[in-house]
């Protein structure tokens, strides 16, 4: 059974505000017999009001869409233009190449026979009807932030994803970030020159982090002619395309403003995983693998490997069950204490004894509060204002090495590795090459059709447009208490070091996120990490 719902049903006789859509408004942009939007404030942690109200439309049985602005909206009498892609012969062959109109995708599958049906995204697809020529279409291509598997095969596929479905021939890369901007850096990008640039790792335009003057970046736009901007980026890039949108909204321009999330960590909500993460979890095994052989080589041999995820564990979870070498794996959502009955110098003892090795995996962002108990700490900020952790991986294996030596109760050998840079720099591998593509294709399929001010990305294995300021209201972090978790801690067999008022808290941080097995009404969702 496909997760693609239809809406149908009406309107919702709840007594939620509603506003009428404008006159200009084309209603085939909402599923059939839905005329109406909700409106509410949404607040951006840059600073800016979010004056373009998100559009919240209810059916019957529960059902609640969280559509994505469009470019109709603001503009009235937006020309419409047949779809070039029902004469291309690629999709001569498709049964229906064309999304229907009421297609949406929900964001829980898993439901009650008895419940509402619950949140859903518009799925992302070509549309009958498109608001560009193609000889109109100037767009351009910014990649922002830290490097990610798969950010060169974005770029291809954008690029020839426009050319090759609708004709596009305009196509520039911003260099170096959003600062290129305003800096006046821009390659020309043709399928020809982004051809092989795939095979690569890291980024073809320059990246950066930083750089977001929104009305410089805004002026650029506008005096170049660009009417689609496709940012790729994280969290922090994300809600700078959302500030971006805003100001070109309030100027009335027709430009389409399209995010792809990236983010190494796969700390972005709502979409199933952000491209780039099964590569780094594929090569993240090549240093647990080094660490393993390290640890059996010699006598109470440790291996210590430090993976990223500042906030998030994903990475050093996903990469401990894949390897089934790593006795311990340790990440920020789950608090871990050193000494004392229970503890991690217990452990290491205990699996020492047992099988005279061991591998522990440490994600970047674990155990920082014992740091700061024990070395001066500091809250200086990177250009993304992200704080900068100290190294949680030198840290530990120092300490591990100190207990022991102090204790005096048996000689150990640990070798510490960090792969972070290595890890981030490789090109995507065959998986995400897909995915990459697939989001490509939506983005552009998505700008065409003069949907704007949205990220894409997948939803129960659907393509969805995802409002920008579902993306940006939170940070998606392993729920510890979780099944998957429980996988992990079954398959390491090592201590959840959890004590029971931090496991009822964790129940507690979880349940504000998800009641249940549902969200909770959108207009009163609560900014909770989970």
């Amino acid at each position: 059974m496909e997760a693609v719902c239809n809406g149908g049903g009406g309107v919702s006789s709840s007594k939620l505000a509603f506003l009428k859509l404008p006159d200009h408004t084309h209603n085939a942009h909402l599923p059939n017999g839905f005329t109406s939007f909700q409106v509410t404030e949404k607040k951006l942690s840059m600073g800016a009001t979010n004056n373009s109200q998100p559009k919240i439309v209810t059916g019957e049985a529960g059902y609640v869409l969280e559509d994505v602005p469009h470019l109709s909206d603001y503009i009235p009498d937006l020309p419409t233009y047949t779809n070039p892609l029902q004469d291309n012969p690629a999709y001569s062959a498709v049964r229906q190449y064309f999304v229907h109109a009421d297609d949406t995708v929900p964001q829980k599958v898993v439901v009650h026979a008895t419940g509402p049906r619950g949140i859903h995204f518009r799925r992302a697809g070509p549309r009958q009807k498109v608001h560009f020529e193609s000889d109109e279409v100037h767009a351009c291509i910014v990649t922002c932030g830290g490097l990610c598997p798969g950010l060169n095969t974005v770029i291809r596929e954008i690029v020839c994803g426009l050319n090759y479905m609708y004709g596009v021939n305009r196509v520039l890369g911003i260099d170096g970030g959003y600062r290129g901007f305003y800096s006046r850096n821009t390659i020309s990008l043709t399928p020809k020159v982004v051809n092989d640039i795939h095979k690569r790792g890291g980024t073809v335009l320059g990246t950066s982090r930083g750089g977001h003057v929104t009305k410089k970046i805004v002026d650029s736009i506008q005096d170049r002619g660009i009417n689609q901007v496709y940012i790729i980026g994280g969290d922090g890039t994300q809600k700078g395309a959302s500030v971006i949108f805003e100001e070109i909204r309030k100027r009335g321009l027709k430009v389409a403003v399209v995010g792809v999330p990236k983010t190494i960590d796969n700390d972005i909500p709502v979409i199933d995983k952000s491209f780039g993460f099964d590569s780094t979890v594929e090569e993240a095994q090549r240093a647990i693998n080094a660490a393993h052989v390290e640890a059996t080589s010699v006598e109470n041999g440790i291996g210590v490997v430090k993976l990223m995820g500042r906030n998030s564990g994903f990475i050093a979870m996903h990469a401990t069950l894949a390897s089934r070498d790593v006795d311990c794996c340790l990440i920020p959502e789950s608090p871990f204490y050193l000494d004392g009955p229970g503890g991690l110098y217990e452990y290491i003892e205990k699996r020492l004894k047992e099988q005279g090795h061991m591998v522990i995996v440490i994600a970047e962002g674990a155990g920082q509060e014992l740091l700061s108990q024990s070395l001066q700490s500091t809250d200086q900020q990177d250009a993304s204002g992200n704080k900068l952790l100290q190294d949680v991986g030198l840290w530990i294996s120092q300490s591990i090495k100190n207990h022991f030596a102090k204790e005096q109760k048996m000689a150990i050998n640990l070798k510490y590795i960090d792969p972070t840079y290595m890890i981030r720099a490789i090109p995507s591998n065959a998986s995400d090459n897909v995915y990459c593509t697939l989001l490509a294709q939506s983005a552009v399929h998505g700008a065409m059709a003069g949907y704007t001010g949205f990220t894409v990305g997948p939803v129960n294995g659907r393509h969805c447009y995802i409002p920008f300021h579902r993306i940006n209201e939170r940070q998606h972090k392993v729920v510890i208490t979780d099944r998957m978790w429980a996988r992990l801690l079954s398959s390491t067999n090592q201590p959840s070091f959890l004590t029971r008022d931090i496991i009822e808290n964790a129940k507690k941080d979880k349940e504000e996120v998800v009641p249940g097995l549902l969200d909770e009404n959108p207009i009163n969702r609560k900014k909770v990490a989970c």
